[in-house]
């Protein structure tokens, strides 16, 4: 059994295996016919013989010949290698037609071409020129002919010559325009309605080739012309259908005026599969077949019908049997299609990806950069070791090399030697001076220069102090500037992953808000959504509402918050903002916890500057920063000071760069600038809005304070002012906050005003513990006026500014609003859109 399974599976193996071995066989067989075709057809100019053909053949008015010189004129312009196979083409077709003008297009030919080469020779762009030369070779050659057969030229002649010139200056333009098209040499840009007519009109130019090709009372360029309406109705729709047709049975009727009929018939038919095109090939082929049987029956009787049906049947066979391939092809060019759409979405898609991958490598440079910087270090023990070597190996250098007893001291008695050295090195080094006795005494028993080697250790000693220091800075800079690096190197990756974040498509939920909204008697344009993740909503919509009683925020946002069962919020309103009086609404996910803050502020002595400067931050929609900056001293210049720090650090951080790092640059800028001494402290405060957990970031500032019910407690980090060194470590502390939290932050004027009271941090709390209100505003008010009655006299001997925060719970003005009256439909309603959003 087991032999025999596994020899199924072998005989599976190998038929899968020959399978995929005949499919790929298949499409390299494919790609190699799809290749030789192109080359066929484009690059040896087959295509330009079989249009030139039966260009060559086509006629209108029943002796015009207007194609034949714009063909030419044209593909000598735009493709002259192929202008002898034009020319040949259009010969033969003229051959092989039954108004037999081989002359005329001889002599045309002949006379455009010296034309054009006396036209090389005066002008700089003959190409502009080229209309009027096919017009001046066209009356020209048609007049002579007229003229050589008859004598003489009548009014009836000149006519017919000059409108023959006319429509060949027209043809010129047009095919200028639409010979690109058809060569494979236009771009993947989207065709203008002129470019599409001017297509038509080279196709079924094209089509008056084929008359009198017939069988029976089927005629062919009947049914081409059916099968390109097809095509293009079920590509561009009614209004693209309609006017292929009518453009093309306007050809047809120049050529035929017995095809006068063929104009309407087509429009209609063009019309009505445009109208079907959502039944795909067979809704578009019934319009055709509908308004084929109208118009055959009304307009041409009932005794060609079968033939009429006949044309028709052949133009939906050619439609149907046409690849799709070739059809999405040609939908790519026509604007509004979803081939041409998808089109555009691939080329702005490239352009995303191009400009999301330099910011990616330009993200990576500066990763690579931070960790160049990030130099490796030995251990602590093992540096010092490696120093201590090297500055003994000075000091003998310049003390033992020259004494007689070097060998009995460094080779009998080394680890004595070297011991004892060490020893005086790491004395010296802790106390800046040699002043151990009893390490004196035993070097001095030891060595016969004892001065003159304690003497070189202190020196040298000392230069290692100072190289040590040096080196810690360097370290310390290398290691900002890497950090440094490393925080824009992820803030240009998070750039780029948000450039290559597509807006997917909420079509389903688009629609149903649409009609949820206008069922509730809401006017309203359209509606984009751009996020429905849970927490992340983003809608955008145009609607007609009344802004006086806030329609927006009291109806539309709790409709919408019940639809998404999340408190959704208006962010953003622009009234009228559209051209048709439609205001511009933009709705958003509230965030869990929301902040209320009040602020008090006096400067020293009651002036009007204050050194001290706030600021609050809200960082895009989940963070929100807190700052209080006090420069150092009072005034003008103070005040500069904190608010030059206050603004380089808003606008660090709104770049996404962390705090600390932000920190730590910005006390490198202000270390770097400083030429005097001017300093300043920076309170920070960040809090998540997610969840109310903060961090505290106090560089050189005083406590903050938290009070929860009854109870305060202190928030306190030990940092110098910024400024003053170039690198230090920032200290963060964290704390979790809770609804209804009051976070108190002052400046070091608030704390210092009591200077009788030794606990002044035990003061303040018991001032904010008496407080009983918990508005922010209120809570800073009688704070700082506390504060200031608390010395006689009421002296303001700094500048102090108290910043309060109330952390809440977000609580919506209004409930969410139901959008179906009836408990039925609202469940059905909950749950249809719950499965759209996929929550």
């Amino acid at each position: 059994m087991k032999t025999e399974k596994s020899n199924g599976t072998l005989l599976a193996t190998g038929a899968f295996e020959r399978i995929n071995h005949v499919q790929a066989r298949l499409q390299v067989s494919g790609q190699a016919l799809k290749n030789m075709s192109k080359t066929l057809f484009f690059e040896w100019g087959l295509l330009i013989a079989l249009v030139g053909f039966l260009l060559g053949r086509a006629m209108i008015l029943a002796e015009l010949t207007p194609f034949i010189l714009p063909f030419l004129a044209s593909v000598f312009l735009l493709r002259r290698n192929h202008a002898l196979i034009a020319g040949a083409a259009l010969l033969a077709g003229t051959v092989f037609s039954y108004h037999g003008e081989i002359i005329f297009a001889l002599i045309g030919m002949a006379i455009f071409l010296l034309l054009y080469r006396g036209a090389k020779t005066f002008l700089d762009q003959p190409g502009k020129a080229l209309p009027y030369l096919v017009f001046g070779a066209s009356i020209v050659t048609r007049l002579g002919l007229v003229f050589v057969t008859t004598g003489t030229i009548s009014q009836y002649a000149l006519m017919m010559a000059t409108v023959e010139a006319g429509l060949s200056f027209i043809l010129t333009m047009i095919f200028v325009q639409s010979i690109p098209l058809i060569t494979g040499k236009r771009g993947g840009q989207a065709l203008r309605n002129e470019e599409i007519i001017c297509l038509i009109i080279l196709l079924a130019s094209v089509m008056t080739g084929t008359i009198g090709w017939a069988l029976n009372d089927v005629v062919m360029q009947h049914s081409l012309a059916r099968y390109l309406v097809l095509i293009f109705a079920f590509v561009g729709g009614a209004a693209i259908g309609s006017t292929v047709g009518v453009v093309t049975g306007l050809i047809l009727s120049l050529a035929s005026v017995a095809s006068l009929y063929q104009m309407s018939l087509l429009a209609f038919a063009g019309l009505l599969g445009g109208l079907l095109k959502e039944g795909n090939r067979i809704g578009v082929a019934f319009g055709l077949l509908v308004g084929t049987l109208l118009i055959g029956l009304y307009g041409d009787g009932g005794g060609s019908i079968f033939a009429t049906v006949a044309e028709t049947g052949i133009a939906i066979a050619l439609f149907l049997l046409t690849p799709r391939s070739w059809l999405r092809s040609i939908a790519k060019y026509i604007p509004g299609t979803v081939e041409h759409a998808q089109e555009q979405q691939q080329y702005l898609r490239k352009v995303r990806d191009a400009t999301a991958g330099r910011v990616e490598r330009f993200s990576s440079l500066f990763q690579t950069l931070s960790n160049s910087f990030k130099v490796q270090q030995k251990s602590d023990e093992e540096q010092h070791s490696n120093d201590v070597d090297v500055l003994l190996s000075h000091v003998t250098e310049k003390t033992c090399q020259t004494c007689m007893m070097k060998e009995k001291c460094w080779v009998q008695n080394f680890n004595q030697t070297y011991d004892s050295m060490a020893k005086m090195v790491e004395h010296i080094e802790v106390n800046g001076t040699m002043s151990d006795p009893k390490l004196q005494r035993q070097w001095r028993s030891h060595c016969r220069k004892p001065d003159q080697v304690i003497a070189a250790i202190h020196m040298e000693t000392n230069q290692y102090r100072a190289n040590k220091e040096l080196k810690r800075q360097v370290q310390e800079s290398q290691r900002l500037v890497a950090d440094q690096l490393l925080g824009v190197s992820r803030v240009m990756g998070d750039f780029a992953k948000e450039i290559q974040k597509e807006k997917q498509p909420h079509l389903i939920q688009e629609e149903y808000m649409v009609d949820a909204l206008r069922g509730a008697g809401m006017d309203v344009g359209h509606i984009d959504i751009y996020s429905i993740e849970s927490g992340r909503i983003e809608i955008e919509m145009s609607v007609q509402c009344d802004h006086d009683n806030g329609e927006a925020e009291k109806i539309i946002a709790p409709m919408l918050s019940d639809l998404v069962k999340e408190t959704i919020i208006l962010k953003r309103e622009e009234p009228q903002f559209y051209a048709n009086g439609y205001s511009h609404l933009s709705f958003g996910s509230a965030q869990a916890f929301v902040m209320e803050s009040g602020v008090a502020k006096v400067a020293k002595g009651g002036e009007w500057l204050s050194g001290d400067n706030y600021s609050m931050i809200e960082l895009n929609s989940d963070k929100y920063a807190i700052a209080i900056s006090d420069g150092m001293g009072n005034g003008e210049k103070a005040y500069l000071e904190s608010s030059e720090t206050l603004a380089l650090l808003q606008k660090v951080l709104q770049s996404g760069i962390e705090e600390t790092v932000a920190i730590k640059s910005v006390n490198s800028i202000l270390s770097l600038r400083n030429t005097e001494e001017m300093f300043s402290t920076l309170d920070l405060a960040m809090i998540d809005m997610n969840d109310a957990h903060a961090k505290f970031l106090k560089i050189g500032s005083t406590p903050s304070f938290i009070k929860r019910g009854n109870r305060v407690s202190k928030v306190e980090a030990g940092n110098l002012p910024m400024g003053i060194i170039p690198e230090f470590e920032v200290e963060v502390v964290q704390e979790q906050l809770r609804d209804g939290d009051l976070l108190i932050m002052c400046s070091d004027g608030v704390l210092e005003a009591k200077r009788s009271v030794e606990n002044r941090e035990q003061w303040m709390k018991r001032i904010i513990s008496e407080i009983a209100t918990d508005d922010p505003q209120e809570v800073a008010d009688i704070i700082l006026e506390r504060v200031i009655r608390s010395e006689e006299g009421n002296i303001i001997e700094d500048d102090m500014t108290i910043v309060v925060t109330q952390i809440k719970l977000h609580k919506p003005k209004w409930t969410s609003i139901p959008i179906h009256p009836k408990v039925q439909k609202q469940k059905k309603g909950r749950t249809f859109f719950k499965q759209a959003t996929g929550t």
